[in-house]
């Protein structure tokens, strides 16, 4: 396509009187390539004159001079890219203009992390004693039980003693003297009008939020578009027994829900969810149709620690620091309607499944199957239901088509037994749709036979998963598959859990590999144990690759020998070329080959091949048996090791390290940041950052600190 030609290349030549422009039309217009050329030069000048005055502001600059504004304003990158971005340069020449305001230390956070941020001058809520002269009645005063500010971690407002200790901003576990920058780490997730569990093994009128019926905290879902951070509604964090609760009218026995929290709200004209909402249809009489959630004054806030609290009859208890409700015992909800929820839980970044964007893929010819329901998903599996042929033998239909999308479309509870043949060529995709999180729950279908979902195929096919959760059973791999891959989904560590995070059936696998020479791919997921049964004399190792995952044998002790995150029945070596990548391995290896980069291993390790392989900028646990190491923990410092937040899966900060963890794990990465699955986030190199920019832009004379609330 030519270009346009630039107009002002004529400049010169309009100019002419008429007649010098007729004369050189009919001689050829030699007159005005001359004058086209001496333009053209003009135009450059201009064009270099304007650029001049634009690369004054750090909006219009060509890019070669971002660094040296940035320069200019002090722009400090530690350990960071050697030309920061323009839109650094831009945040911080803004920033200069509020410098030493609680209000750009906030907005720090906002950029260095994406974090929610609220700064705290610490004075007024030292402890004191009052002057007669002048009294001070609201600062450092003693404890008012009574007090509504007192919710939340920096939004306290009790009197604390200083800490004068030297380095107390920086220590952990200390409050800074002077300023003190709160940081939410944690992110908060949807779950929308999902199934509520029944826990009917303590009584029928008791649930959980969760499907699994674990104790999960609810969290508080900001609202959109909030950059301030004024309150406990305006960050990600657990919601607690008195901000859920609403002011009680004088004379009120019980504390309702508040609506800030509870029930929807009208978003785009469309109604949406608050952070907690529950229906059930038909309750509490016939005449409701479950249409909009149970009202906020029908809500009871209480604690349902060992269920002992039963409502009031036409009322519902929600306990949101456990994730529990109680119906009245006399007032149950009628069998044929289901209590559903909304909700959002806690988590450290977005693995796993759940209703966030994830990148979705599929073949170029496939067939793409919307289904909603366990009837609709039986029917649509009836073509990769096996058949027998002449000789006795399974085989696939040939109505099956080639390639083919199952997509659920919405955050339901799918019970239903699942057993897939894939033919020859063929590939199947079992995903959710784009921001939804379906569980399919495998439960004892059959006395004769394993309930696992079992995925078997002829030689060339292919399978995945991606975006749901698993539970109830594991996943049993078979046959003639190229290639298994599990993307963004969750098969639960121990099938299930206890009320108290505490997986149900600790030993069990959730990935059964038995002779088949798949290649298995795992990414942005969180499984248990692999096992991996094959024949290692007539086959090959198989092909194991994992990546920003977390591997969990659910063992307390990640070195007994019912903790194996890898192995094969017996107590065998897992005939596999496994290749782990920024990822969490809870459990021991037991494998022919290993490779691992930017990982944390906390079980024993015993590789047959150590030839084969390499670690690097990994943790291994001692008396391992690797490959070659390279700048791997505790090789270098002996004696250290990762400390964690949480080990238990379905627990808000499960697998984090923890404020104390030492830096040759939490920065001991190749690009300088944590080992382990949460790599991604670069918090270590964030929160450098963020103490850089801190001491730059600190009022003058204080020395702010950060105070992880979460």
């Amino acid at each position: 396509m030519v270009p346009d030609r630039d107009p002002r290349l004529d400049r010169l030549y309009d100019l002419l009187p008429a007649i010098h422009r007729r004369r050189d039309a009919e001689t050829g217009n030699a007159l005005r390539a001359l004058l086209e050329i001496i333009a053209e030069q003009m135009v450059l000048i201009e064009d270099d004159i304007g650029q001049r005055y634009d690369d004054a502001f750090i909006e219009t600059c060509a890019p070669w001079a971002i660094p040296y504004i940035g320069a200019l304003v002090g722009v400090a990158l530690p350990g960071a890219a050697a030309v920061p971005s323009r839109r650094t340069v831009a945040n911080a020449i803004r920033d200069r203009r509020r410098k030493g305001s609680l209000a750009v230390l906030a907005a720090l956070a906002r950029n260095a992390g994406d974090w929610p941020a609220r700064a705290v001058e610490m004075g007024p809520l030292l402890a004191q004693s009052q002057s007669l002269r002048m009294p001070q009645p609201a600062r450092g005063r003693s404890i008012d039980v009574r007090s509504p500010a007192m919710a939340g971690a920096g939004f306290d407002s009790r009197a604390t003693t200083a800490d004068l200790r030297r380095d107390s901003a920086r220590a952990s576990g200390r409050l800074p003297v002077e300023v003190g920058l709160h940081l939410w780490r944690l992110r908060a997730f949807s779950v929308t009008r999902a199934p509520a569990a029944c826990l009917e093994d303590i009584a029928p009128n008791f649930y959980s939020f969760s499907v699994l019926g674990n104790d999960a905290p609810l969290f508080n879902a900001p609202p959109p578009g909030t950059d301030t951070v004024a309150g406990p509604a305006d960050v990600p964090a657990a919601i607690d027994r008195h901000s859920f609760a609403a002011p009680r009218p004088r004379g009120s026995r019980v504390a309702t829900a508040n609506p800030a929290f509870y029930g929807t709200r009208t978003e785009d004209g469309a109604s949406v969810a608050r952070s907690v909402a529950i229906w059930a249809k038909g309750w509490p009489n016939a005449r409701a149709d479950g249409a909009e959630p149970i009202p906020a004054d029908r809500i009871i806030v209480a604690d349902l620690e060992d269920w002992l609290y039963q409502p009031p009859r036409d009322h519902v208890a929600i306990d949101p620091v456990r994730g529990r409700i109680a119906f009245p015992p006399r007032q149950l909800p009628r069998r044929q309607a289901s209590v559903t929820v909304s909700y959002w839980y806690g988590f450290s970044a977005a693995i796993g499944g759940g209703e966030y964007s994830r990148p979705l893929s599929q073949h170029d010819d496939a067939e793409v199957i919307s289904v909603q329901g366990s009837e609709a998903l039986r029917r649509a599996l009836l073509p990769w239901q096996s058949e027998l042929d002449d000789a006795g033998n399974m085989v696939a239909p040939a109505t099956q088509p080639p390639h083919a999308v199952i997509e659920i479309t919405d955050s339901g509870v799918y019970t239903l037994p699942i057993a897939i043949l894939i033919g020859k060529g063929n590939s199947l995709q079992l995903r959710a749709a784009q921001h939804c999180r379906p569980v399919i729950k495998l439960a004892d279908f059959n006395v004769d036979a394993p309930d696992s979902m079992s995925i078997a195929g002829a030689e060339g096919s292919r399978f995945v998963l991606d975006g749901i959760m698993v539970a109830g059973r594991g996943v049993a791999l078979e046959g003639g598959l190229t290639s298994v891959t599990i993307r963004h989904a969750t098969l639960v560590p121990g099938w299930s859990l206890e009320p108290d995070c505490d997986p149900r059936r600790p030993a069990e696998p959730s990935i059964e590999i038995t002779d088949s020479g798949l290649c298995l791919v795992v990414e942005h997921s969180i499984i248990g144990s692999i096992q991996i049964n094959n024949d290692e004399v007539h086959t090959e190792p198989i092909a194991l690759r994992v990546s920003d995952s977390i591997v969990d044998a659910t063992g307390a002790d990640c070195d007994s020998p019912q903790c194996e995150a890898l192995g094969a029945a017996g107590s065998r070596l897992a005939f596999a070329t496994a290749c782990f990548s920024r990822s969490t391995v809870i459990g021991r290896i037991h494998t022919h080959a290993l490779t691992g980069e930017n990982c944390l291993f906390l079980g024993r390790i015993t590789v047959a091949r150590r030839q084969i392989g390499h670690l690097r900028f990994c943790y291994v646990a001692p008396q391992s048996r690797t490959p070659r190491r390279f700048r791997c923990q505790p090789d270098l410092t002996p004696g250290v090791a990762p400390r964690f937040d949480s080990l238990r899966y379905g627990q808000p900060r499960y697998c984090r390290l923890a404020s104390d963890c030492p830096p040759e794990i939490s920065a001991g990465a190749d690009d300088g940041n944590e080992m382990g699955v949460f790599h991604h986030l670069q918090t270590t190199r964030r929160l450098a950052g963020l103490a850089a920019a801190l001491d730059d832009m600190a009022p003058v004379g204080t020395a702010p600190g950060v105070v992880l609330a979460d």
